[in-house]
Formats: C-alpha cells, structure tokens, sequence
C-alpha cells in the first residue's frame, strides 16, 4: 500500500544502515564493510533508469538534442509492422507516433504542456491524413493554445524529440507512460489483456504475472531478476563483463516511491566500478535486455541461474 511510501529519508537511512551489517563485507581493499551510501532519489517512472536524467514526459539532460528535428511531417499517415512491438502508427516521414497515459480519449484532451510539448511535440491535426489509419478513428482535439491535434480513437498522438531517425522507436515505454499508438488507438507492444496502469509506476512495485505470482518491477514496468552466481553473504555480484551486456544492474530508488515491498530490505551495493546497485535482502537487482516492453519475463529461467524476485527477495519459480 502507499503508506510504505511514507517512511521519512531519516528513517529510510537508519534502515539502510541497520541492514548493511546483515549482508557481509564487500571484500574491500581493507578488509572492511563497504558503508551504504544514500539512496539515490529518482522519480517514480521517470524513465531514466537512474540519476533522475529525465522525468516522467522525458525531459532532462540532453532532452532537448533532437527537438530541432521533430517536427511531424505532413501526408498520409503510415502503419509500419515493427519487429519488437508490432503493428504501430507513423508520419509521412517514417517516425513513431506515440500516445500518452495522463491525456484521456473519451473526452480527447492532451495533458502535455509546456516543457512535455516540447519533448513530445503535438502532432497537427492540419498537417496530416488518414493514410494508412482507418480514417474513422482519427479525429482532432483543440489544445489550450488554440491549436488543433491529430487524434486516433480520441487519443492525442505526439512524436518524440529523442527519436532522431525515421523507425526508431526510443519513446517506448518512457516514465512507464509512452508507447508507440497503434492504428486503433492501443498502444504498442503491450500484452493483451495486460492491465492498463492509471499513471506512472511507482519506482519500485509488485505486478501480479500469471505464471510466476508477484514479482518485482521498476518504475519502466521492468522485470527486475537475481543471479543465483551472485551471493548475499558476503553481498557480492558475479555478473561482470560480457554479462552485464544482457544484464544491467537495477540502480537504486527512492525508498519514498515503493510499494508492496519492505524498504528495509532495499540496500545499496558498490559493484567492482564504483556504480551503486539495488539489492533486496542482500541480494544484488538486475534488469534483462532481452524483455522489449512492460511486463515481459523473458529472462526468467535463462541458464538456469537468473528468477525473477519476489517481495521477500526469493526467486520466482
């Protein structure tokens, strides 16, 4: 429940603290227990996988880069069979459109305004045609500056700044609130029948899969996963080098912005680099490359030694 997001930063501390001493040296230089640093605060969903780099609508260090180019083309409309997510919506010029979960379709209104516009710039209603998109569906809504915006099932539709070139897709899943819109309004790559969620992810929560029960996510939706090479006493990771290629440490999170799992269990490790990574009891968090869009568990089972977790920290299985 939320009031586990309640618990204050100086408590949050003294837990950490408290539950380092039960994971064991680090195997420091000096033979001493690696101290645990502060938690790092992120956004709940803020899509950048840590250090706060972006917020929830993709804003943030070097958001702007690509905003020069992403301007939406004028013409007919084209629906493009992507290989990771499947059927989805682009402009004239080959560039994924994209739907936002804060806006709403029954009435159409945008939610992306100022600095979010600028990041996702509003497709113009004026500037394009139905084209490969059953012209029934599409539509316009006025936004609060007067202009008109192309809509597909009453969804507002943008592209993304960061999406440099036409056939990426970089806006999928950001803040665990973009996808890719597909031509009847849906959004790309998601499950059927997977639970529409009502706003950003918390940083770190539990999503009910059917074959595997609660497991923990990250605020992208992510499948978070333990390494049985890994051990928790002492704390210790074992995926380096080429591993780290598929499997990426889970950075940490605001212990304000968790739901259903125990703060105290969530511990920073310092991995062999410097970089700090999420452990829950102990037990280093890793994400997979390999799961493309929210809630895939693609990595579960591979090579027999990587779970996903559940809230006490035990494998999934």
């Amino acid at each position: 429940m939320r009031n586990l997001r309640k618990l204050t930063l100086a408590a949050a501390g003294t837990a950490l603290v408290l539950g380092a001493t039960a994971c064991g040296p680090q195997g420091t230089t000096n033979g001493s227990p690696q101290q645990p640093a502060a938690q790092t605060a992120a956004p709940a969903a803020d899509g950048s996988g840590g250090n706060g780099a972006t917020d929830a609508y993709g804003n943030g260090n070097g958001a702007g880069k690509g905003s020069a180019a992403a301007g939406t083309a004028s013409g007919p409309l084209a629906v493009r069979d992507d290989a990771e997510l499947g059927p989805l919506v682009a402009d004239a010029e080959g560039f994924t459109l994209y739907r936002f979960d804060k806006d709403t379709a029954d009435p159409s209104s945008s939610a992306c305004v100022g600095d979010c516009a600028k990041t996702w710039p509003p497709v113009p209603a004026s500037a394009t045609e139905p084209g490969g998109v059953d012209a029934a569906r599409t539509g316009s809504v006025k936004r609060a500056d007067g202009t008109e915006q192309l809509t597909i099932a009453g969804w507002p539709v943008y592209r993304f700044a960061k999406d440099t070139a036409p056939g990426q897709t970089n806006g999928q899943g950001v803040g665990g609130t973009w996808f890719a819109v597909t031509p009847d309004g849906g959004k790309a790559g998601v499950k059927e029948g997977a639970k529409e969620e009502a706003g950003p992810l918390p940083a770190l929560s539990l999503t009910d899969d059917a074959k595997l029960g609660k497991i923990i996510r990250d605020g992208k939706g992510r499948t978070l996963y333990r390494f049985t090479k890994d051990t928790a006493w002492p704390m210790k990771s074992r995926c380096e080098g080429a591993c780290l290629e598929k499997w990426r440490p889970a950075k940490l999170v605001d212990l304000n912005d968790v739901e259903g799992i125990d703060p105290k269990k969530l511990i920073p490790y310092t991995r062999s680099d410097g970089t700090k990574q999420l452990t829950i009891d102990c037990w280093p968090l890793y994400w997979f490359t390999g799961d493309k869009t929210p809630g895939d568990t693609n990595g579960q089972g591979v090579g027999g030694t990587w779970f996903a977790v559940t809230a006490n920290g035990k494998l999934a299985k």
